[in-house]
């Protein structure tokens, strides 16, 4: 009966530890057209990130790439204008900052990369700049929002503004695909 017991325990802990971390599994299609994104999401410092091709013209390969993040989420739409799907997929890096990996289809035929721009990049833009960004894809536009903080790192609360910062997807060099901004605003919160 004590075996019974503890081994029911040791089921239950590692049941318990096992769902910590969920497997990211998702088929997302435009018409017949898509992908299937596949994540382990076991360890934030490495995990396997595939991307299938459903329904395109040529048999294509999949894409397998290591990511040092877990997969959030992911979203489709014709982010290019193109009448092509194209996939967003959302990600948590192992500072807790979350970003994004972009899909876009080249005529069905084969899958490329959309660059993605880095914040910190732009001086502006990354003013109070310290993580905590939401994403959200509305009609093919990239919404982003994050605190902003002050300049001063020892304080380490947000001031109440937040900045509003919104990407299209536009052609980059080569034939290639970039986000944008296109605008951007801070919001203060309304005093009653």
């Amino acid at each position: 009966m004590r075996n019974y017991f503890v081994l029911g325990l040791l089921f239950l802990a590692t049941t318990s530890i096992g769902q910590t971390y969920r497997r990211y599994d998702s088929t997302l299609k435009i018409g017949k057209v898509g992908y299937r994104i596949t994540c382990f999401n076991k360890s934030i410092e490495h995990n396997n990130l595939t991307i299938r091709p459903i329904g395109f013209k040529a048999e294509i390969r999949e894409i397998s790439s290591e990511i040092r993040a877990r997969v959030l989420s992911a979203e489709i739409d014709d982010l290019n204008n193109d009448g092509f799907p194209d996939i967003i997929i959302f990600i948590e890096e192992a500072k807790g900052n979350k970003s994004l990996f972009c899909i876009s289809s080249k005529e069905n035929e084969r899958m490329e990369g959309v660059f993605f721009p880095d914040i910190t990049d732009d001086m502006q833009l990354s003013k109070g700049y310290r993580g905590m960004d939401e994403f959200k894809l509305v009609e093919g536009v990239l919404f982003r929002k994050f605190p902003i903080f002050d300049t001063d790192t020892a304080i380490k609360t947000p001031t109440p503004k937040m900045r509003q910062i919104l990407y299209r997807v536009v052609p980059g060099e080569q034939g290639s695909w970039k986000f944008k901004v296109f605008k951007n605003f801070d919001i203060s919160p309304t005093v009653q």
